[in-house]
């Protein structure tokens, strides 16, 4: 029986990897101790079917198409933030960032050399810990390129049996200290949200009130006066002697106007009960779709909505997030934007911005191709690695690297790089699903002979210290060296890690929105780096 579901299994490698797959799924979804594995199952269920035989694996293609996709999306999304983060704090983030993961990785080469490890199974040890799968890849393609071909294939099994037994620590140990440091430092989320209130609109609730304009340094200043500087706010209509109007940056403020402001409170007067954001009697309000191609990548100040329609785009949401929009804002496929018009207008503006929930479904196959061509390209380039030979970024950081400049320059013309959001998602998560069960099929057979010989409790503890030692170093330069907010510093931590589920654990914890901000912020650097360090173990083969 064994042998007949063998047989068929690896002479067709479709049904197999779609098997792995639809059984990763709910397994991903049991939580033990409130923890679950996501979508790494996979990893697990292709390495008890990989256990059964050395047969039992699946093409090469596999695992490098999921990887080359989930990368590459992942630097799309991600850009925009990341280019921003480092015009503000980036730079100390992305430090902090580089500062603990190198500690990591020295504490990981330590540990190998102490406890015996292979230099391959130090890098998957390190990978694993810190829960990166591009590491994993970077590590597993450095060894086709610098081993020599008779050993290669056996070398590349150990770093995916280390990276599978340090994993699930991986993951609950950033869990177990934040809990750990919530105690620790005495967090009060809700003080917590109100310290961090005016730190990004997407920090913040967003409120929706009208003041009258009574105080004298608001009188006869413009919008754009009264907004640069102080308040993250929109002015989305104002009331002037009975008569409506969407307001533009170069609109002046008079005595006794009634202003609509979304966002935090702005002091322009006297606080007014009247509610002039429900009266559509010159004005209305309308969700539209952002999938014009001619304003995707665009930012809001070029589109001139108020000359052309006498329109404001009050607030936009982006996947589950919604924020404050600026002049500055760039509008993404996809984007749910709230407009406010007058209705003989709003038809222009919906036809002007798209409003077709087909169109943001849909992947421009031009510009997507291209771009993963682009990164697959820059990955191939070798580049000196002082006293350690070559390295390259490889199929792991080529496409992440091109995503993040692409996604962060949004178009260049008439090309859009960047994709809708939920498309983006589902990418990222087919391609991460594919990575892992081809990995797991691959390192199956090596990992049952690893556990079977008892090598894997010493990867297994030896993960385990890097994985706590490098979260609760964070946490505490993070949160008593530099005194970050604790649900910013979590999203921080959670990005160092590389690690989806702890961003979701915190974000739980928190309910704020600074948890995403914080990830975003030195996710994609953490990752580049993770991979030049995973790349340079594997280097000192020696071992």
């Amino acid at each position: 029986m064994l042998e007949t579901l063998i047989e068929a299994l690896s002479t067709n490698p479709l049904l197999y990897l779609f098997l792995i797959v639809a059984l990763g799924y709910p397994l991903g979804r049991i939580k033990i101790l409130g923890v679950s594995l996501g979508v790494a199952a996979a990893l697990f269920v292709g390495l008890g079917f990989g256990s059964l035989s050395p047969a039992m694996r699946l093409p090469d293609i596999v695992p490098m198409l999921g990887l080359v996709l989930f990368v590459y999306c992942i630097g799309l999304s991600s850009g925009p933030s990341f280019a921003a983060s480092l015009r503000r704090q980036g730079v100390r983030d992305n430090l902090f960032a580089a500062g603990v993961i190198a500690a990591g990785a020295g504490l990981a080469l330590a540990l190998g050399a102490a406890l015996g490890l292979s230099a391959p199974m130090t890098a998957g040890m390190f990978a694993g810990a810190l829960t990166n799968t591009p590491a994993l890849a970077a590590a597993l393609e450095t060894i086709r390129h610098a081993a020599p071909p008779e050993v290669a294939e056996k070398l590349a099994g150990e770093p995916v049996v280390a990276y599978s037994i340090a994993y699930p620590m991986g993951v609950v140990g950033i869990m177990l200290a934040f809990a750990a440091a919530e105690r620790l430092f005495r967090v009060d989320y809700a003080e917590e949200a109100r310290r961090a209130r005016g730190f990004s609109s997407q920090g913040e609730e967003i409120i929706v009130h009208t003041a009258r304009v009574t105080s004298p340094e608001a009188a006869g200043k413009t919008v754009r006066d009264m907004v640069k500087g102080k308040w993250n706010v929109v002015f989305s209509r104002v009331k002037r002697g009975g008569h409506f109007l969407a307001p533009s940056a170069d609109t002046a403020l008079e005595p006794g106007d009634l202003v609509t402001v979304v966002g935090a409170r702005a002091m322009l007067g006297e606080a007014c009960e009247e509610n002039i954001d429900r009266d559509n009697t010159e004005l209305q309000m309308r969700r539209i779709f952002v999938s014009s191609h001619e304003v995707i990548g665009r930012m809001v100040k070029d589109l001139g909505l108020t000359r052309r329609f006498g329109a404001v785009i009050t607030r936009l949401r982006r996947g589950d997030m919604d924020m404050i929009v600026n002049g500055k804002t760039v509008l993404e496929p996809g984007d749910r934007v709230r407009v406010v018009a007058p209705h003989a207008q709003m038809g222009k503006v919906s036809e002007f911005l798209g409003d077709s929930y087909r169109a943001v479904s849909e992947v421009d196959a031009l510009t997507f191709s291209l771009g993963l061509a682009l990164g697959l390209a820059v990955g191939m380039i070798p580049a000196p690695l002082p006293g350690m030979g070559e390295f390259r970024l490889g199929a792991a950081g080529g496409p992440l690297v091109v995503g993040l400049i692409l996604g962060a320059r949004g178009r260049t013309g008439g090309l859009v790089w960047t994709i809708p959001y939920g498309v983006n998602m589902t990418l990222r998560q087919f391609g991460l699903m594919l990575f892992l069960a081809g990995v797991g099929t691959k390192a199956g057979y090596g990992f049952a002979t690893t556990l079977l010989s008892g090598g894997g409790l010493v990867v297994f503890a030896g993960g385990a210290m890097v994985t706590f030692t490098v979260a609760v170093a964070s946490l505490v330069i993070g949160r008593v060296g530099w005194g970050i907010s604790f649900p910013l510093l979590m999203g921080m931590v959670a990005g160092v890690h590389t690690q989806p589920a702890a961003l979701a654990f915190a974000v739980e914890r928190s309910k704020s929105d600074l948890v995403n901000q914080g990830y975003s912020y030195v996710f994609p650097a953490a990752t580049v780096m993770k991979i030049v360090l995973a790349q340079a173990m594997v280097m000192g083969m020696g071992g």
